[in-house]
């Protein structure tokens, strides 16, 4: 069974990952779509795709806005290595890089969203306690800056839940008193396959819709809304339940395929049907996480907030980051 649309409406699944939205779609079509553009470059420990939407028609078939989405699939995020690691930074920063261009002296705020208390979903949260902020160091003291560095502030507002307040409504007050010039917006994702948790690297000059990929959409946090351009990173860190078992499914008739009895039998309606029952005491809506999620979030927010480092301050080596946090 191909992945469907319909399959993923059914269960109110957003795909957060440009990537994997365009393989349901070219699944179904059969073709590559039109008005999107894709590359691919190779690094050592990392694969590159970019996803360009560049026409409205494209837009709609594929159910994200006009934009870049830079994919960094990279398995080693996961072994504990601190080389590998660096270099996944190095390709980060690079990436990052290509999606702005600002003069040094701009103000950039990073915001990292989610919610602190619930380990999947706290990857914005623990970047923002290991990127480099420096916007007090250019109002407070001077003459510790260094040539190479940017005015940078960081804030992780928490969620709708815990705050009463739209995440985008805190943000949108932040901007207008900072006055950045670019929102850079950290938050945890969503895939349709466990291999890409804790392993694939989504940066989009679009912005983010919080919570989307587990069925709980906030206001946007975008240009349109903000103000300014605002470019997303996002981690996956789950996987919806339904998307799971619909694998597991598929992969077990796969091998009955000899027997096109019992193949043919093997209906999409069906599936649902079974899957329906399955999730109902969860409403529909239950995501799954790798037991050790704990320590895939601490590497990976290392990982994104040396990066994002990097890409902002790149008169500072990653040795000097250290004299600076705080």
């Amino acid at each position: 069974m191909t992945l469907s649309k319909n399959f993923l409406s059914h269960f109110g699944i957003t795909l957060d990952l440009a990537l994997e939205a365009r393989e349901v779609v070219r699944g179904q079509l059969g073709e590559e779509i039109p008005g999107v553009v894709v590359d691919r470059e190779t690094y050592d420990h990392a694969v590159v795709s970019t996803v360009k939407i560049v026409e409205k028609s494209a837009e709609e078939i594929m159910g994200k806005p006009q934009g870049n989405y830079i994919t960094i699939e990279a398995p080693s995020l996961t072994d504990n290595n601190r080389e590998v690691h660096q270099q996944i930074v190095q390709v980060l920063a690079e990436h990052l890089g290509r999606l702005f261009e600002l003069p040094q002296e701009s103000n950039v705020l990073i915001v990292g969203l989610g919610n602190r208390n619930a380990t999947p979903d706290a990857l914005g949260p623990q970047v923002v306690d290991q990127v480099l902020v420096t916007r007090h160091i250019f109002n407070y003291a001077p003459s510790e800056i260094r040539e190479g560095m940017r005015p940078v502030s960081a804030i992780a507002p928490g969620v709708l839940g815990v705050t009463g307040i739209e995440t985008a409504e805190i943000i949108k007050g932040i901007v207008e008193n900072v006055k950045p010039e670019l929102v850079i917006a950290i938050d945890s994702l969503a895939s349709r396959s466990v291999e890409r948790i804790a392993t694939t690297i989504q940066i989009a000059d679009t912005g983010i819709a919080p919570g989307s990929g587990v069925g709980n959409k906030r206001a946007g946090i975008n240009q349109e809304t903000m103000g300014v351009p605002v470019i997303a990173v996002g981690v996956p860190m789950v996987v919806h339940a339904a998307l799971i078992a619909s694998d597991a499914i598929e992969r077990l008739f796969a091998q009955f395929k000899t027997n096109p009895q019992i193949y043919q039998a093997y209906q999409q309606d069906a599936v649902q049907g079974v899957l329906n029952d399955i999730l109902a005491p969860f409403g529909g809506n239950l995501m799954v996480t790798p037991k050790e999620v704990d320590m895939l979030i601490h590497n990976t927010a290392k990982v994104i907030a040396g990066g994002l480092s990097a890409a902002l301050h790149k008169g500072i080596d990653a040795e000097e980051y250290s004299t600076y946090l705080h």
